[in-house]
């Protein structure tokens, strides 16, 4: 579904799809930016590139190489260094967006927590209808 934007790099307004997030201008930018990082990380010698050491070889920000890989646009399965920070901890990662430490950490708390709430439903339950009119029975 198509949205009304300002763009979050420039400001201009545009209409935001699925395919993009930033107006026409600053779209061929990152195009630009993009066959920049993909003409260095395909060098031979760059294949074993990190986030820094391409951002720093080809002056592209970190967080915009990060989004080309998080849309797709950079296949990892080519470039064995290449990752993004995990959105908990920051430890670099190769998919979704927790590493396997805090992905689980969430689930152990999430199951914790569902627990809790099964236990205070079952105590509501048993105590749901038990109505004392005085108290010195």
């Amino acid at each position: 579904m198509a949205e009304l934007m300002n763009c979050p790099n420039c400001g201009a307004l545009f209409v935001k799809t699925n395919i993009r997030d930033v107006c026409e201008k600053c779209f061929k930018e990152e195009e630009v930016a993009f066959e920049t990082v993909y003409k260095f990380i395909r060098k031979k010698e760059n294949r074993t590139a990190t986030i820094f050491e391409t951002s720093e070889g080809t002056g592209v920000a970190e967080e915009l190489i990060i989004k080309f890989i998080r849309t797709g646009k950079l296949k990892l399965a080519q470039f064995p260094n290449l990752g993004y920070p995990c959105q908990t901890c920051h430890t670099i990662i190769r998919e979704g967006i927790l590493c396997d430490d805090c992905s689980n950490k969430f689930r152990s708390e999430l199951s914790a927590f569902q627990k809790e709430e099964e236990r205070k439903k079952e105590l509501k339950e048993r105590n749901k209808g038990t109505y004392f009119a005085d108290k010195n029975f």
